[in-house]
């Protein structure tokens, strides 16, 4: 009977398949750690699965997110970190111990099914000064080869993610056709281009539309996302109405003019934030990432490249211990909230019909109480020096400029700066003081756009340097902090 339902409807069976099959080959997701509470691995898998993705790039390969992949038939991206280039580019035999430890390991009968080897993320980065510029390529080789002895090399190909900064379109009016790597970069960006040719291996680029509206307060915002603009762009033939495939057809023009007009390309990360930034919220994210999955499943490609194109979201979880160098919106990529909540609905499958993403299940949270300034406390001398020291070692980045909590005023700053370290270090007595202003709640002191969060209870590595980050602050005088968020 069981059989016989199953394929009553073949036509259905059909399309359910053929469905999976689109969304499979090209949406994938970023997963990144850097955060206070993390979810446990066991759980984030289960959640990549419920929501349909098959891939998922790592920023590491610690056995505690690898482990839980096996068996999954998730394709799996597994990155070298930059800081580790310099001693495999000078050793293969490092090379040989990362493939052992990293790859090799998982890698047996209904094991992780790893694909790609990121090597380094964004290692030219013009913000790096030329770190990374020298290593990088033997370090390239020294793992393809070190795949190669284990046995890996036809299946697992290596790649780096590049930052969309190494290549541009001069000139006052820059087109894609102009497109070409940058000058100073360019003979080893072809040099590394040759050699992935040469393994079968794809070019892997980060391309961050939201950073050009950021950067820029003239640019267009409608020519951000997928829905349209009246003001197109022309080169030539080709007509843009957005800066996506204006931005990855830039990348073809340098590849073309480089004698590689048929390079694979995987987008290694591309999203929206939904928080630190006037830009920064949910619907706009929605509106972006739908646009954007919506457009790479469609198979119309590019005006230069036809055909569907190969993504992975940034990202599936907030990080909430990222720098915020950049920006306060660093911290806030994920579609699904720090707990597993789904920020929006967002349809993976490009269809927009089952709109509804799948948030974790059996989460596990700290009781429900918060930390926040007492509305009795008289003297306020110790005030600001209390929030600064609270966000240097917590997240107020939603306090910011633009951002979902900026209309607290000053008590509402404070209590929102006091809650979160309180949280992020487990609610422990201790850490609601702050010189006697601060008192502990059983009220909710969330209203409908800011949100006080108690976090889950699960810990992470960042936990466990977070006393001794705070001891060097002192030691150092490092206190920096969100004074700027303050209306003094």
């Amino acid at each position: 009977m069981a059989i016989r339902r199953e394929f009553r409807h073949p036509h259905l069976v059909f399309f359910v398949m053929m469905a999976l099959v689109l969304h499979g080959d090209c949406i994938g997701v970023n997963l990144g750690k850097m955060a206070t509470q993390q979810l446990p691995s066991n759980m984030i898998v289960e959640m990549l699965r419920e929501n349909g993705f098959t891939k998922v790039k790592l920023f590491d390969a610690d056995l505690d997110s690898m482990s839980p992949l096996a068996g999954k038939n998730i394709e799996v991206m597994v990155a070298i970190p930059n800081n580790m280039l310099q001693s495999i580019s000078e050793d293969p035999g490092v090379a040989d111990d990362w493939v052992q430890e990293n790859v090799t390991r998982h890698t047996f009968p209904g094991g992780v099914n790893i694909k790609y080897v990121a090597v380094g993320n964004e290692p030219f980065l013009q913000t790096y000064n030329g770190t990374f510029l020298n290593c990088t390529m033997p370090a390239l080789q020294n793992v393809q080869n070190a795949l190669n002895k284990a046995g890996h090399g036809t299946k697992i190909k290596v790649t780096i993610p590049f930052n969309a900064d190494i290549y541009n379109s001069p000139g006052v009016n820059p087109l894609p056709s102009a497109g070409d790597f940058r000058e100073e970069i360019r003979d080893l960006t072809i040099q590394i281009i040759q050699f992935l040719s040469e393994n079968d291996a794809p070019f892997t680029v980060n391309i961050y539309p939201f950073l050009s509206l950021y950067g820029n307060e003239y640019f267009p915002v409608d020519y951000a996302f997928f829905d349209g603009t009246d003001n197109p762009i022309k080169d030539g033939d080709a007509i843009y109405t957005n800066v996506f495939d204006a931005n990855l057809d830039t990348l073809i023009w340098a590849l073309t003019k480089a004698g590689y007009p048929d390079m694979p390309i995987i987008i290694g990360e591309i999203g929206w934030p939904t928080d630190g930034d006037k830009n920064a919220n949910s619907n706009n994210a929605k509106r972006f990432n739908q646009g954007l999955v919506r457009h790479v499943l469609s198979g119309k490609g590019t005006p230069v490249r036809k055909g569907k194109i190969d993504v992975y979201l940034f990202s599936l979880i907030d990080e909430n211990a990222k720098s915020i160098a950049p920006g306060s919106f660093e911290r806030h990529w994920g579609i699904f909230e720090f707990d597993g909540k789904p920020k929006y609905e967002l349809d993976l499958s490009g269809h927009e019909e089952n709109k509804t993403l799948q948030g974790a299940e059996g989460v596990e949270y700290l009781p429900r109480r918060w930390c926040v300034l007492d509305p009795d406390a008289i003297d306020l001398t110790e005030l600001r020096d209390s929030v600064t020291y609270a966000c240097t070692f917590s997240d107020c980045t939603a306090l910011g400029y633009g951002s979902s909590c900026n209309h607290l005023g000053v008590h509402g700053n404070a209590s929102y700066a006091f809650n979160m370290y309180y949280q992020v270090g487990y609610q422990k007595t201790g850490d609601c003081v702050f010189s006697g202003l601060a008192m502990v709640t059983d009220q909710d002191p969330t209203d409908a756009i800011c949100r006080f969060p108690v976090m889950i209870a699960y810990s992470s590595s960042v936990v466990l340097h977070r006393e001794m980050d705070k001891l060097l602050a002192v030691v150092i005088g490092g206190l920096t902090g969100f004074l700027f968020l303050i209306h003094w």
